[in-house]
């Protein structure tokens, strides 16, 4: 099976297990560096429930998500036009704010997450914040169909040193929030430059 094919075929329990896991801490040192007018991407959206906070809290939001089911659910949700494409094909320049991608990049391959960056790096406009966030680990897995980069903090920072015009504003670990899960999250909140 392939990653897209457990998004689409679980979308129903993925969404419900995800909905309600309250985000406003991870929301608050990201918004606070967007102004009041942010144009924010939600890159792999899943159900739409961080798009929907931003779309309550006044910001112009786009959204994307790589599984057909996934996109149908956040479209309902958000009433946002919610693209069918993976974050392989970000090719915008310089249109966002901030780039938001929670839980997304997890699933890109490790050997392409730099590019992959770099195109997200691009779409920001200067002074833009990319959060992101990863299981915390140091290798590459597949677990119930899914393929999974996890991320530790030496590799972050090996990543972040092959840019040059990115600082690093946070760091931080946190615990998944849903009730069944004791896994570890790496959150990473960096800042382009001109």
């Amino acid at each position: 099976m392939k990653t897209i094919d457990y998004y689409n075929i679980h979308s129903d329990q993925f969404a419900k297990s995800t909905f309600n896991v309250d985000m406003e801490s991870l929301y608050h040192p990201f918004l606070a560096h967007l102004p009041s007018t942010a144009r924010i991407l939600d890159l792999g959206c899943g159900s739409g429930r961080d798009s929907l906070a931003f779309k309550k809290k006044g910001y112009e939001v786009d959204a994307w998500d790589y599984s057909e089911e996934l996109v149908k659910k956040a479209h309902e949700l958000t009433g946002i036009n919610v693209r069918h494409q993976s974050f392989y094909d970000l090719d915008d320049v310089e249109r966002y704010n901030g780039i938001w991608a929670c839980a997304s990049l997890l699933h890109c391959e490790r050997d392409r997450l730099a590019e992959v960056l770099q195109k997200i790096l691009c779409a920001l406009k200067p002074n833009g914040v990319i959060y992101m966030s990863f299981k915390y680990g140091d290798s590459d897995r597949d677990k119930d169909g899914r393929k999974f980069t996890d991320l530790d903090e030496n590799q972050a920072d090996a990543l972040l040193e092959q840019f040059d015009n990115v600082q690093q504003i946070k760091q931080w670990v946190t615990l998944d929030q849903r009730p069944d899960r004791q896994e570890k999250w790496l959150n990473l909140l960096w800042k382009k430059y001109v």
